[in-house]
C-alpha cells in the first residue's frame, strides 16, 4: 500500500484531512490546530478521545482543548493556553502534511510559531509526529516542547521507571525523578506502582480526593504506552541525558480524569532566541489483539516485546 491523503467529514468539523495506507489513519484538523483529532487502525475506532462539546468552535479567542494530539510550550503558564483556534497553513509531504499556525500576534502574544509534521507509513501503523516552535519575537525566552495525546479513556497508561539495581559505589547518586501535582494522590486507586512500572487508569473511584490526576517523571527508555480494549498505543521519544528538562526535570508525564487520559512527552528546556526553532519528534505505533493484564509480568510478557520490535 502507499500512504493516502483526502479530505473527508468528521462529526461537527466539517472537511477534515485524511492520511491512509489501507491498514490505519489519521485525521487532521485545518481550521485550528495543529491538532490530529483520530487516530485508528483502518475500519476500527478513534484510540484519541474527542471532546464533543467543542466540536467547530473556532477564532472566538478563547482556548479549546478539542482533545485528540497538539503541542502545547512548557512550563505551564498563561502562555500556555494561547488559543490554537485558527486556521493552518497545511503543506503536503510524502507520507503526510505539514501544519503551520499563525505566529501568535493577538493580544496576549506570545510571538511564538508552532508546527506540526505528520507523516504515516506506507503500511502498518507506525507515525512520525514532529513537532517545531519557533520564536518570532524580539526578545528570547525560556521553553521547551510539550507533545500531549489525549487517549480515550477506560485504559491504563504504562510508564517504565529507570532500571532497578542494587546498592552499590556505583548506583549511590540518584537515577531518576518523580514529579507530584498539588492534586496527585499517590493513595488513589488509579495509581499503580511496581518495581519496573508505573501505571494509571482512567476509572475514578468514589473515595478519590481529586477527579484529576498527574505524575512527571524522567524516563531514560524513552517509551511509554497505553492500553485499551485489545489496543497497545506505543510512542517514543528520544531522550538527552545531558540536558535539562521541564517540572523538576521530566520528559514524560501523563495526566487523567474521568473520560480521558494524556500521555505526554517534553523536550529538553532551552532558551530559545529570536528566529531559533526547537524541534521534538515523537513516534507512535498502534497493535491490536493484545491480551489483557494489570501486573508487570503482564507488561514484561505482552506488552515490552512490542515496545521492542518498535525499536
Amino acid at each position: 500500500m502507499t500512504t493516502q491523503i483526502n479530505t473527508v467529514q468528521h462529526r461537527g468539523w466539517g472537511e477534515v484531512v485524511r492520511i491512509s495506507n489501507g491498514a490505519s489513519e489519521l485525521r487532521v484538523l485545518t481550521r485550528v490546530g495543529p491538532r490530529i483529532l483520530y487516530y485508528g487502525l483502518q475500519g476500527g475506532e478513534n484510540q484519541l478521545h474527542e471532546f464533543a462539546e467543542q466540536c467547530s468552535l473556532t477564532a472566538d479567542g478563547q482556548y479549546h482543548s478539542y482533545a485528540g494530539h497538539r503541542l502545547w510550550v512548557s512550563p505551564e503558564v498563561e502562555r500556555t493556553y494561547y488559543p490554537d483556534n485558527f486556521p493552518v497553513q497545511v503543506t503536503r509531504l510524502a507520507e503526510g502534511l505539514k501544519l503551520t499556525a499563525p505566529v501568535e500576534n493577538a493580544p496576549p502574544g506570545t510571538g511564538l510559531q508552532k508546527e506540526m509534521e505528520v507523516r504515516l507509513a506506507p503500511a502498518g501503523a507506525h507515525v512520525t509526529v514532529v513537532h517545531r516552535i519557533t520564536n518570532r519575537s524580539d526578545a528570547s525566552t525560556e521553553m521547551a516542547p510539550w507533545a500531549l495525546t489525549v487517549m480515550e479513556g477506560g485504559g491504563r497508561a504504562i510508564l517504565p521507571l529507570a532500571p532497578r539495581q542494587p546498592m552499590s559505589k556505583q548506583h549511590l547518586l540518584p537515577e531518576s525523578v518523580i514529579a507530584l501535582w498539588s492534586y496527585t494522590d499517590l493513595a488513589d486507586s488509579r495509581w499503580k506502582f511496581g518495581t519496573k512500572y508505573v501505571q494509571l487508569t482512567t476509572e475514578l473511584a468514589p473515595d478519590a480526593s481529586f477527579r484529576e490526576q498527574m505524575l512527571g517523571l524522567y524516563n531514560p527508555s524513552g517509551w511509554a504506552a497505553y492500553f485499551r480494549n485489545g489496543h497497545l498505543f506505543v510512542k517514543q521519544a528520544v531522550v538527552d541525558p545531558g540536558k535539562a528538562y521541564p517540572d523538576f526535570g521530566c520528559n514524560f508525564e501523563t495526566y487523567t480524569e474521568p473520560g480521558f487520559l494524556e500521555l505526554e512527552t517534553l523536550g529538553p528546556l532551552r532558551t530559545l532566541k529570536p528566529g531559533e526553532t526547537a524541534e521534538h519528534t515523537e513516534n507512535w505505533w498502534l497493535y491490536k489483539d493484545v491480551p489483557a493484564g494489570q501486573d508487570e509480568d503482564w507488561i514484561e510478557r505482552a506488552v515490552l516485546p512490542i515496545v521492542n520490535q518498535t525499536e
